[in-house]
């Protein structure tokens, strides 16, 4: 199981919301390149990147931090937040970026994410479907569509896209453990890399995704606030997937 630490940019700082809520705010560093460094440090294999401002805007807002996280560490790294044009696609992985996450493009413009992974490959795009209550949010999760979160994997499968970052809204920041029910079954119906994102709080939800056989999982709050040592999860968990 490969397993992403999160770093959440808002305003250049690496952060952390609670159930996507921008006005529930935690601040934990003024550098991300820094975090990212860390992380790298204790064994990381891949990060996972959201720039929670672009995500609101539509567009990349925290290109500078991206970029110096970039250059910071040698592992791989996927992003998502605001990318919803072949062209910030293009420069995303120009920044030297492996994974670009699409989210809100996906729901609106399914066959869009078709044609990137036939112009970027299918390695390259992943769709990023966040839920709530099994329907798929949109606009830096401000609104929630009527698309199913299992019909749009489903979709996905068919445009050629491998992986899809799943996020169980309601648990995201609030350490109450994943959604493994629902990531089970949609790795069971559509055989995508899913990867489950929101809730993660300790060893033994890590355990539980492991066990039902889950691709990934990424870890925010709980490696911040060290409910999760990355280190020992990685010695536990993770089969190098790259």
């Amino acid at each position: 199981m490969q397993l992403y630490p999160a770093i959440d940019m808002k305003n250049g700082q690496c952060v952390r919301l609670r159930q996507g809520e921008f006005k529930d705010i935690t601040v934990y560093s003024d550098a991300p390149e820094k975090v990212a460094a860390y992380w790298q440090a204790q064994g990381a294999t891949f990060l996972h990147l959201v720039d929670l401002d672009g995500a609101l805007a539509g567009h990349s807002v925290n290109e500078p931090v991206i970029r110096k996280i970039a250059e910071t560490v040698s592992i791989p790294i996927q992003i998502g937040g605001g990318i919803r044009s072949e062209e910030a696609i293009r420069n995303m992985l120009s920044l030297g970026v492996k994974r670009v996450i699409i989210g809100t493009k996906a729901v609106e413009h399914p066959e869009f994410l078709k044609e990137m992974v036939d112009t970027f490959g299918g390695d390259a795009i992943v769709a990023g479907i966040d839920a709530r209550d099994g329907f798929v949010a949109i606009q830096g999760w401000e609104q929630v569509s009527t698309v199913k979160a299992s019909d749009l994997c489903l979709k996905m499968k068919e445009y050629g896209v491998k992986h899809i970052v799943y996020t169980d809204i309601s648990r995201d920041g609030m350490l109450s453990g994943p959604n493994v029910e629902a990531t089970r079954k949609l790795t069971e119906d559509t055989g995508l890399d899913i990867i489950a994102s929101g809730g993660m709080s300790c060893m033994e939800d890590l355990e539980r995704l492991y066990q039902e056989g889950i691709h990934g999982a990424i870890i925010g709050k709980a490696l911040y606030e060290n409910r999760i040592n990355l280190r020992e999860a990685i010695a536990r968990f993770e089969s190098i997937i790259l």
